[in-house]
């Protein structure tokens, strides 16, 4: 399964900028059995997780923790990037392989003691990652796991992400 879903990523070199290969996701989003593939993919990881409820990061985690959360029936949060929420929000900066970024989420997402998961497209050196559990942290939640479609594995950003279980379901090593 994951040699066919690797068929729908499409790599773009030199984006955002020249030295990084981009994984371009939309191939696969826009093939209904491939996205299907995938979303159950993830699901089939996050249930030993035992996650109440799936944070997406902005914007394409947001496609996965959607379809997580309706999938498995739990709700589903945003990190956003600054400015974008509507409502009071903790934010956290944090550095990227080719940057510096920040997120944010709303200070009443997340209950005491709820079991999140985060969830992204795409695991690269884990600074994203790792900042999205700043902020479940910060409102007493307990990061349950770690769900990414694509992991760059030679940047080792799952060494960045503490305890909890990660899953990815394409590996580039």
């Amino acid at each position: 399964m994951s040699k066919a879903l690797s068929k729908l990523i499409r790599d773009v070199p030199d984006f955002p900028k020249p030295g990084i290969v981009f994984k371009d996701i939309t191939p696969l989003l826009q093939d209904a059995k491939g996205f299907r593939a995938a979303v159950r993919a993830l699901a089939k990881a996050a249930e030993p997780m035992q996650p109440e409820a799936f944070l997406g990061i902005e914007s394409r985690g947001f496609l996965f923790a959607g379809a997580l959360a309706l999938e498995l029936g739990h709700g589903v949060l945003i990190a956003r990037k600054p400015g974008k929420l509507p409502y009071q929000a903790h934010r956290v900066s944090y550095d990227l392989e080719y940057g510096s970024a920040s997120l944010e989420l709303h200070v009443d997402a997340v209950a005491k003691g709820q079991r999140v998961v985060i969830v992204d497209d795409l695991l690269a050196t884990g600074g994203t990652a790792q900042a999205a559990a700043r902020l479940v942290e910060q409102q007493g939640g307990v990061v349950a796991g770690w769900l990414f479609l694509v992991e760059l594995e030679f940047l080792h950003g799952r060494q960045r992400l503490g305890q909890a279980p990660v899953a990815s379901v394409l590996r580039y090593a």
